[in-house]
């Protein structure tokens, strides 16, 4: 059975009601599965983990966009993460028996649709980039929903799918195929922001650090505390815990200590086993000798049999 992953970024993280809204398209849906949601206030965004087959998947989304699109109005929205539309980013993630080619043409396929019925502009990222520089969401999102009136006016910034000017509430979206990626943020014992911003520059890749970390110094208010707000596009070559022990060791240079980390939405099992053999300097494990993976395969071997 072919499955894609696919996690969109909303541009709310304060109204649960809104959010539940959105999520609740795609629960429509057979074939398709929520397998996690979760909001940040400070962020004020918030992030949905769902995996389904191809065929329907997709509806899935672009119903999840269109009800972001009607509720949502970026005017109206602040928040300490960069934002550029109401659904702000949806990635295609192949799972199980899905090429990378295909989950591109999936998100070409959802790409053209928003754009054509929803009238929201659409920028093709990662995989599905059709120019370089439009590979990093990044590059993508600099100047955020404001900038963007005056960016599409730019040739070079002209949409992939959709209308050559700026959703007045819904702004632009960005659509890609990708590998996996872990969400992972590190809070510090301060409310410095720039050194925040500091660590962040000392691990991002773009100004020297790990070579598969994207950072931001972001201010959480609530806490009283900053954070470095990362995504890690390659977790076996920039994994976790080398990162993590980077931020702390960094942190210290400032006087500063770590609070605590968070990963948000999910984040595939090896990651979580490679933290484990670091830190107990465990040798030659594997999932295979996790209980509840041996006793699941058991069963699914016995499923398949009958």
């Amino acid at each position: 059975m072919k499955l894609v992953e696919s996690v969109p970024n909303f541009s709310e993280g304060r109204r649960e009601k809104v959010v539940q809204a959105i999520v609740d398209e795609a629960k429509k849906y057979d074939g398709v599965w929520v397998l996690d949601w979760s909001m940040d206030p400070d962020h004020n965004r918030s992030v949905v983990t769902m995996i389904g087959k191809p065929e329907v998947i997709v509806d899935a989304l672009f119903d999840m966009a269109k009800k972001a699109s009607e509720i949502i109005d970026l005017r109206h929205h602040r928040g300490e993460h960069p934002r550029m539309g109401a659904v702000d980013v949806i990635p295609f993630i192949p799972v199980m028996d899905m090429s990378m080619d295909e989950a591109v043409e999936l998100s070409k396929k959802l790409g053209k649709r928003i754009g054509e019925e929803l009238k929201i502009p659409v920028y093709l990222y990662e995989k599905s980039a059709t120019k370089p520089d439009r590979e990093n969401l990044a590059n993508i999102r600099k100047g955020e929903f404001e900038g963007f009136f005056e960016k599409i006016k730019d040739p070079e910034w002209k949409p992939d799918f959709g209308p050559e000017e700026v959703h007045p509430t819904a702004g632009v979206v960005a659509v890609g195929a990708r590998e996996y990626l872990i969400a992972y943020n590190v809070n510090l014992a301060t409310d410095n922001l720039s050194i925040a911003k500091k660590i962040a520059k000392a691990v991002r890749h773009i100004s020297g650090g790990f070579r598969y970390v994207k950072a931001i110094g972001l201010e959480l208010k609530e806490k009283g505390m900053v954070q470095v707000s990362m995504n890690l596009t390659n977790y076996k070559k920039s994994p976790i815990f080398r990162v993590f022990e980077t931020i702390k060791r960094e942190a210290t240079r400032y006087g500063v200590n770590v609070v605590e980390s968070e990963i948000i939405g999910m984040v595939p099992f090896q990651a979580v086993i490679d933290t484990f053999m670091w830190y107990l300097q465990v040798n030659e494990f594997d999932i295979s000798r996790v209980i509840e993976y041996k006793i699941l395969d058991i069963f699914s071997k016995e499923i398949d049999e009958k």
